[in-house]
């Protein structure tokens, strides 16, 4: 959530008086960033089910597995170097009675997408799993507080502790 919150600070300044750099890195970290939550073998990950439960309205599933996606190409090294890149011919004005070729573009492919709204639906994204997570985690302390009080006695509840048990 810091990072889109950051990004969106530095997207509404004007084109030209920020460094092309920083939008990239931070888009890059919260993709990174919420990816991570749904790592495999994490005991207490996120799960797309707990995407699927939010109060959350349109094509949310559609989104969560599209950053998935834009990270994995993110983080996935290309087997072929050149493969990211494209190599185009730049032509003649469409006006000109004979059209030739005058010249080439290389166009270098970015994954990197960065944009005002997509920045806010990850952020949204982010907040509402962010207040799932919490009211789960306040559940499991409501649990572990009632069975702490079951125990009874305080110097028995640190004799407890002391044994491990």
């Amino acid at each position: 959530m810091d990072c889109c919150k950051r990004l969106l600070t530095e997207l509404a300044r004007p084109e030209e008086d920020r460094d092309r750099v920083v939008p990239q890195a931070l888009w890059s970290s919260a993709l990174v960033a919420y990816a991570r939550c749904f790592s495999k073998g994490r005991r207490f990950g996120l799960a797309t089910e707990d995407v699927r439960n939010l109060p959350l309205h349109g094509a949310v599933m559609k989104f969560h597995k599209w950053v998935i996606e834009e990270r994995n190409k993110l983080t996935v090294h290309p087997t072929d170097p050149f493969e990211a890149a494209k190599v185009g011919a730049a032509l003649s004005p469409p006006g000109q009675a004979e059209r030739r070729v005058e010249g080439i573009a290389i166009f270098s492919a970015s994954h990197v997408l960065i944009d005002v709204i997509g920045v806010r639906q990850l952020g949204g994204l982010a907040s509402e799993l962010a207040k799932q997570t919490a009211e789960k985690a306040q559940e499991q302390q409501d649990s572990v507080l009632a069975d702490a009080c079951t125990i009874g006695q305080p110097a028995k509840l640190c004799r407890t502790a002391r044994s491990g048990h």
